[in-house]
């Protein structure tokens, strides 16, 4: 193996193995429920997969994407592929930013480079929360700052890659927008070709494309029209952790609103020493990053990462939070930037080219105690975040209830009981865990979207869902949940939560299905339809097909013009080695 190819190669295989020592425990058989993750042996084309509901297109297009994979494969197996995927591509594109950025850098920088773009606080509490698709976000942003310096330098190629970056990161709104300010960043510096003006448009267009299925279902649907609940913003703000203030937290890549959602080791005054250490070899890299800071990246990311981290800590003071909560109920869509903690991920890329920089033409020793260090700043992420991620089984009544809901021909929604979105099954650990219903069963599920954070409610969007909460709580009649357009009512026995009087609406339905686990029963009689129309399903499936095309587009568009470089660097290459044997 050649210096170049092993230079190459090798923080390819380090970011596998480190991606698989993080994630180790989940690729037992099962499925992954903790908190806001839930993967499902299969999961449905509903309106709700495809944001066509009254709450927030909030999971716009990951539901659709795996509604449309799980028919071909276990949907366990596609979020346990693209959170691996994810991890790996996270480790791998920081090397390859690295030696696009730094052109000295050796093999140690690339490598210390991919320990801190994985070995972080922010990998560690996204897992934890469950936010395996705003992972892929953040691991395309590395590959964004490669493809903007690619098209800073005049490469048709640096497009497609960027088409394909923004299509990943566009698993959720979140993801895109990271990307869409990454790019923007590095893309508005003045220099390079073609102008900046330009080249801004471009990333606008692209990141119209990539957002197309959740604007489109924002634009159709009557989800998030409505403000979103101002007790959100303080819920959702980022958090202090221990010895360490807010801006600390945020610093260290760490701060995320739940506190339970966190390593056991950032629970402690231990926080304080891993963001030490993390921000020591980061530190040590600024020297170098500031001999480079005419470079436009350097500057960039530079900017990026301040605001990354400023922004979110002025969202937690008090004047920041009545900022927010006056946004949230005056200015539309502006409730997705409440969980200010998420948008530190920008500050990434710069933390890894500072730690890069800080070995820069330094012994290999020097790198791999960088590496270490970075480790152990974080020790309990290694194997599933101290074991946290683990798949878990379903009881076999999913599948019996799945089966009698598709036997049955009539229209309408199902309402669960207990009311509200989170539960704490037997099988799902001790977190509380999302509603795995709306995935598991082939119709739509309505919920209100309204969470408890510390002990306080924050509402949601979805106000038939609440609707049809009070009149089970209430002990309403069948016809006034036929009213409101639910077919049938599902009762998870086996986790604790809020019945009301709803004993007396059951006591009135048709049942279907009962054993230890569940219980379903039908609303008889005729339920007035809710469901989207043909024309807004059609609109919407175009716009997930749009932004599949962008996705297979640019990878594909990408991986021809590598192609097309490797072959124009080997034909001279060969044409040397011709000429030495014909002259010998």
């Amino acid at each position: 193996m050649t210096a170049r190819s092993r230079t190459l190669s090798v923080p390819a295989g380090y970011s596998l193995v480190l991606a698989a020592l993080i994630l180790g425990p989940l690729f037992g058989p099962g499925y992954l429920l903790l908190r806001d993750a839930v993967s499902t042996p299969r999961s449905y084309p509903t309106d709700s997969a495809l944001g066509l509901t009254d709450a927030a297109a909030r999971a716009v297009p990951q539901d659709a994407l795996i509604a449309a994979l799980s028919t071909i494969v276990d949907g366990g197996l596609v979020v346990k592929a693209a959170l691996f995927l994810s991890l790996w591509a996270a480790g791998w594109g920081a090397a390859r930013m690295v030696r696009a950025v730094l052109p000295t850098a050796g093999l140690g920088s690339q490598l210390v480079g991919s320990t801190v773009m994985l070995w972080n606080p922010y990998v560690a509490e996204r897992l934890l929360q469950g936010h395996w698709s705003l992972l892929a976000g953040y691991a395309a942003l590395p590959w964004t700052v490669c493809a903007a310096l690619a098209i800073r330098r005049g490469r048709r190629s640096g497009w497609f890659a960027l088409a394909a970056c923004f299509a990943a990161a566009g698993l959720t709104p979140t993801g895109v927008m990271l990307a869409a300010v990454t790019a923007l960043a590095v893309l508005v510096v003045p220099g390079g070709r073609p102008s900046a003006l330009w080249r801004s448009a471009g990333v606008l267009v692209l990141f119209g494309l990539a957002s197309a299925p959740w604007l489109a279902a924002t634009a159709l649907s009557t989800g998030g029209a409505d403000s979103s609940d101002p007790a959100g913003v303080a819920a959702f703000a980022a958090r202090a952790e221990p010895g360490l203030a807010t801006v600390g937290s945020l610093l260290g890549l760490g701060g995320v609103w739940n506190d339970a959602a966190v390593p056991n080791s950032r629970m402690t005054l231990f926080a304080l020493v891993g963001t030490v250490m993390l921000l020591a070899v980061v530190l040590c890299g600024v020297p170098a990053l500031w001999r480079r800071r005419r470079h436009p990246v350097v500057k960039a990311l530079a900017v990026l990462a301040v605001a990354a981290v400023v922004m979110p800590t002025i969202g937690a003071t008090p004047w920041g939070l009545d900022l927010g909560r006056w946004a949230v109920q005056n200015v539309p869509g502006a409730g997705l930037f409440r969980d200010g903690q998420k948008w530190v991920a920008a500050a990434a890329p710069l933390y890894v080219l500072a730690a890069a920089a800080a070995v820069l033409r330094r012994p290999a020793l020097w790198s791999v105690s960088a590496a270490l260090i970075v480790v152990l700043a974080l020790p309990d992420l290694v194997w599933g975040v101290g074991g946290a991620l683990r798949p878990v089984r379903y009881p076999q009544s999913w599948e019996q209830v799945t089966s009698r809901l598709e036997a049955q021909p009539d229209s309408g929604d199902v309402a669960v009981l207990p009311t509200g979105m989170f539960r704490r099954f037997p099988y799902s650990g001790e977190a509380a865990v999302l509603d795995p219903a709306p995935r598991l069963l082939p119709v739509d599920v309505l919920q209100s979207g309204e969470l408890v954070v510390d002990g306080r409610a924050v509402a949601g969007e979805g106000s038939r869902a609440q609707k049809v909460e009070r009149v089970l709580q209430g002990g309403g009649s069948p016809s006034d949940l036929a009213s409101l357009g639910v077919r049938w009512v599902l009762v998870e026995r086996d986790t604790p939560g809020p019945h009301g009087q709803s004993a007396k609406t059951l006591a009135a339905l048709q049942p279907l299905f009962s054993d230890e686990h569940l219980a379903l029963y039908r609303v008889d009689g005729d339920v007035t339809a809710r469901e989207a129309t043909a024309q807004m399903r059609a609109t919407v499936i175009a716009a997930h097909a749009l932004w599949a095309a962008l996705l297979i587009g640019g990878l594909l568009g990408a991986g021809v013009f590598e192609a097309l470089k490797r072959t124009e660097r080997a034909v001279p290459r060969l044409r040397t080695r011709q000429h030495r044997r014909h002259q010998s």
